[in-house]
């Protein structure tokens, strides 16, 4: 299928590329993509963007009828290196487990699932699901333990020379700093941003009886405090001993206890799997980092580094609020209980890789979903331009189909403050919904699901409880009769327009007009035929309104928290 010219978003321009790198490598085989992820812990919306990215182009590059195999590594053979802090159900006698594969780690306490790996891929892979993110899982311990990489691993020892002599160049040079824009934001995206595996490991150098670039785990306690003393190249019998004890030899072509060392274990996998795209994090622009010697070290296994971008960070606006026990970094379970998968596809889609970018938790998500909502309209009248076009599609759907959406997606922050008046409570939602447009009522909640159930989550989780909308009960009787005039004839006004106006448009134009009739206008003037005073008048008739009503000075759209508050509520609170 042709490419077109129009379309010049950065995931076609990639999609050009590993075709054409693809039909170079390995003609007529599938299209090879590669993400890797390591469940030593939450996996958060940093770590997202390592699968987003191969994905997109993956789906690209199906659209256009080409077969593609994403591969999706869960590097849970690397080992346990710390214990995160926040985390429910762990405690300091996790410390124990540090050095183990992260399958062989307890989950934490309550867990449902049988190990530390499992319990974090768990909500990786729904989330992944929910996005509509095809992909072919490898769980490295799987392959580690079979024997699959036998002959990969005998083959790394026979040129652990070679391999040395490749690591030495980068050993002794400082590495360069991040740019300044591609700051992390805190140490858990600094751990993401390495991209695939424990980019903290060794490389397998420092011990005394020369390189070698595996390292087994103890056949007695089990962690990887181990150092290799010898090996025969011929009989492949290496021996090893452990900070425990332990000592033994094995037959390295027999035993499956142990892995190759992360800078090595990647780019043999990029030769194994025949990895045609694959990204990585930022880090990896500096000398001596995993993906820089990866390059070369692949010509060891008769492979070819992949193409990919470097993806810069990905940042949180409003993390503050997040649960510790979730670590205090947003993962993408998190993210899909405040927002429906199509935007946060369309977050990752509409910037290059490189450019770093925020995801909002606070208030901030508010005018994300309004901006999503105007180019779903855009696309929809044909006025939307051809990028926007396509970050918009890569959002919405996949090769496979579009994702299930809502039917009646009303405004978000709409529904949020309705949730947040009535509290969730869905008989006084309905009658709040169905009063938004009496010309086209809103009949079933079914209609504005499933975001109304994302804007009530983001309510309740995300909103602090005093920052909460309580109506009041009574009215603020000593403010009533402290109003002057001139404030008591606009609440006349406000009251005698209810009824006529009573649905979001034609109250959101009585609470305008009041100020200006007030001041000798017309309900209907704009703002270009008004004095800039007319705007202080409506900014102190709000406050006013809010007063009596929650009493704060803020508080949400007025048209949708009096259509919530119900014209007989608002009257008794407004004194009529």
């Amino acid at each position: 299928m042709a490419q077109s010219t129009e379309t010049t978003d950065w995931v076609s321009r990639y999609a050009d590329e590993v075709i054409a790198e693809s039909e170079r490598r390995a003609p007529g085989k599938p299209v090879v993509v590669a993400s890797g992820l390591s469940p030593s812990g939450p996996i958060h919306l940093g770590n997202l963007r390592e699968v987003m990215t191969p994905h997109l182009v993956a789906d690209e590059v199906r659209r256009r009828g080409h077969e593609v195999r994403h591969v999706l590594s869960w590097d849970d053979y690397d080992r346990y290196r710390k214990v995160p802090l926040g985390i429910e159900g762990v405690d300091d006698s996790w410390a124990e487990h540090i050095g183990k594969p992260l399958t062989s780690v307890p989950a934490p306490k309550g867990s449902a699932y049988p190990n530390w790996a499992e319990h974090f891929k768990a909500a990786m892979v729904d989330a992944l699901a929910q996005l509509g993110v095809e992909y072919d899982g490898i769980s490295q311990t799987a392959q580690y333990t079979a024997g699959t990489y036998r002959e990969q691993i005998l083959h790394a020892m026979k040129h652990r020379g070679d391999i040395d002599a490749i690591l030495a160049q980068y050993r002794t040079k400082p590495k360069a700093a991040a740019k300044k824009s591609q700051k992390p934001v805190d140490e858990a995206e600094l751990e993401a941003a390495e991209g695939s595996g424990a980019a903290g490991e060794d490389d397998g150098s420092g011990g005394g009886a020369g390189y070698f670039p595996y390292k087994p785990y103890c056949t007695a306690c089990g962690k990887d405090f181990t150092t290799v003393t010898a090996y025969d190249d011929d009989t492949t019998e290496l021996t090893y001993t452990c900070t425990c004890g332990h000592g033994e030899t094995v037959l390295l072509s027999e035993f499956n206890g142990g892995k190759l060392v992360w800078k090595v274990d990647w780019p043999m996998r990029w030769a194994y799997e025949g990895v045609i795209f694959e990204p990585s994090g930022v880090d990896h622009s500096s000398p001596g980092s995993s993906f820089q010697v990866g390059g070369q070290i692949v010509g060891i296994f008769d492979g070819t580094q992949p193409i990919g971008p470097m993806y810069a960070f990905v940042g949180i606006s409003g993390m503050a609020k997040m649960s510790s026990s979730k670590g205090g970094v947003p993962t993408p379970a998190d993210a899909l209980e405040i927002m429906e998968p199509q935007l946060l596809r369309w977050l990752y889609a509409r910037r290059r890789p490189n450019q770093s970018f925020k995801i909002a938790f606070d208030q901030e998500i508010q005018r994300l979903y309004d901006e999503w909502d105007r180019l779903d309209a855009k696309v929809a009248d044909g006025t939307v331009l051809p990028a926007d076009a396509a970050a918009y599609a890569r959002a919405v759907g996949t090769a496979a189909g579009e994702l299930p959406k809502t039917p009646r997606p009303l405004p978000y922050r709409t529904l949020a403050s309705v949730a947040d008046i009535t509290a969730g409570h869905d008989e006084q939602t309905l009658r709040i919904l169905s009063e938004l447009d009496p010309e086209k009522p809103v009949t079933s909640l079914d209609e504005v699901r499933p975001r109304l159930d994302r804007a009530e989550q983001w309510i309740t989780s995300q909103v602090p409880a005093d920052q909460r909308t309580i109506v009041r009960e009574e009215p603020d009787t000593e403010l009533l009769g402290s109003l002057d005039d001139q404030a008591k004839e606009s609440l006349r006004l406000l009251l005698d327009g209810l009824d006529s106006h009573w649905s979001l448009d034609g109250l959101t134009h009585l609470v305008y007009g009041v100020p200006k009739v007030q001041a000798g206008f017309s309900a209907d003037a704009t703002a270009k035929e008004l004095p800039p005073e007319i705007k202080t008048a409506q900014r102190s008739f709000f406050a006013l309104l809010y007063r009596l009503l929650v009493s704060r000075e803020t508080g949400p759209r007025l048209p949708t928290l009096l259509l919530a508050v119900g014209a007989g509520r608002v009257r008794k609170l407004l004194g009529a």
